[in-house]
């Protein structure tokens, strides 16, 4: 070995070591400070849909946990993990089992590792159940396929359940078109992060039924009020809502699309009082396939289906997903304007082109195609 690499290699060495002491001495100053000043961060309670599970298995050590710690995303760094342990004497404290961190906390710096360490050494939780997100914009198929890979229903029960039995909810009276929708409950399992216990013998029923009473959570006694002032029903609402929150990209955008929607809805022409959405298309071509289409076809537009609103006028049977609460909104308070269509920009914006007239549509369509052509 040359001497030039003997003195790179002592003064990566010396420098290491300097590091060490460095982060320990200022970790053992804020530790201090902290402790003195009552002001050591402890698990508070974390809202679930903010909840990320670290399961530590028994007899695991701080460097295991580290590497759990760094596989869940939770910190970048295993060795000052084990250092920050050792400094301030969490070494051999970390208890086995599931505990609940706040995924959208920093745990890189000195106070998210004394939060960190404080949580892991804490009590675990118990009874935990299985913790799943139904995203908005799922339509019934893809929340029960969820659920199916999850292990926590089976699917013919669910099927059965969901399409069988009554649920008294007031938002489930007079619903109509009943016979032409595959699935009774489309539109009304809210999408939210729900904790479900799959040891229950009533999964089924019980899932089902939190998600049903989630959107009796959310969809507020104003809102009932709301319906009757728009001269609609809820279930019109839902079914319009579902169709926002499908073409809709940008939240803000929503109350917009909703009052194209209804302008074309009280329009007199025939030909505008379809929807034209090819949110509902993708529906029929989930039904079919099993997946949608990124871009869909003429012939797609062509399909004979009650759901295709290039086909048929006004709202189609039912809502073709569960909306979230934005969309819900929307559908109640639309923005009011003169707009009749709409076009995706197609710039990666997610935003739409707005247009009153038909030849102004047609100017937008040619807009959004060049910006595709450029994205490529």
């Amino acid at each position: 070995m040359s001497k030039s690499m003997r003195k790179r290699i002592i003064r990566w060495a010396i420098f290491l070591v300097l590091a060490a002491i460095t982060l320990g001495t200022g970790y053992a100053t804020y530790d201090y400070i902290v402790n003195v000043y009552s002001i050591k961060s402890v698990a508070a309670e974390i809202p679930l849909e903010r909840q990320l599970l670290i399961e530590i298995p028994r007899g695991a050590g701080t460097e295991a946990i580290a590497n759990i710690l760094k596989e869940k995303g939770v910190i970048s760094n295993v060795f000052l993990f084990r250092v920050f342990s050792k400094l301030n004497g969490y070494d051999g404290t970390y208890r086995s089992g599931a505990h609940a961190i706040d995924k959208n906390e920093n745990y890189n710096t000195l106070k998210g590792y004394d939060i960190l360490m404080d949580i892991l050494s804490s009590k675990p939780l118990t009874n935990v159940g299985v913790r799943v997100t139904i995203p908005e914009g799922y339509n019934y198929l893809q929340i029960v396929n969820l659920l199916q890979k999850e292990n926590l229903i089976d699917t013919d029960v669910f099927n059965m359940i969901a399409n069988t039995e009554s649920f008294d909810f007031p938002f489930l009276k007079n619903m109509k078109n009943l016979k032409q929708r595959d699935n009774k409950l489309e539109g009304y399992l809210f999408p939210d992060t729900y904790e479900f216990d799959p040891k229950s013998g009533t999964r089924e029923r019980d899932i089902i039924l939190k998600m049903l009473r989630r959107f009796d959570e959310i969809f507020a006694p104003e809102y009932y009020n709301r319906v009757k002032e728009l001269g609609t029903t809820i279930d019109e609402i839902i079914i319009l809502a579902s169709i926002i929150e499908r073409e809709a990209k940008v939240p803000e955008e929503k109350p917009r699309i909703a009052g194209v929607f209804y302008n074309r809805l009280r329009n007199r022409s025939s030909a505008l009082r379809k929807l034209q959405s090819c949110a509902t298309v993708q529906y029929i071509l989930y039904k079919r396939d099993g997946k949608m289409k990124e871009v869909i076809s003429v012939e797609d537009e062509e399909i004979d289906d009650p759901y295709n609103t290039y086909i048929y006028e006004g709202l189609p049977p039912g809502p073709i997903c569960s909306p979230g609460k934005d969309s819900i909104e929307a559908a109640l308070y639309p923005e009011e304007h003169d707009y009749l269509y709409f076009v995706a920009k197609n710039d990666g914006s997610g935003e739409h082109y707005f247009s009153k007239t038909f030849a102004e549509h047609l100017s937008n369509q040619l807009k959004s195609q060049l910006n595709a052509q450029k994205a490529k």
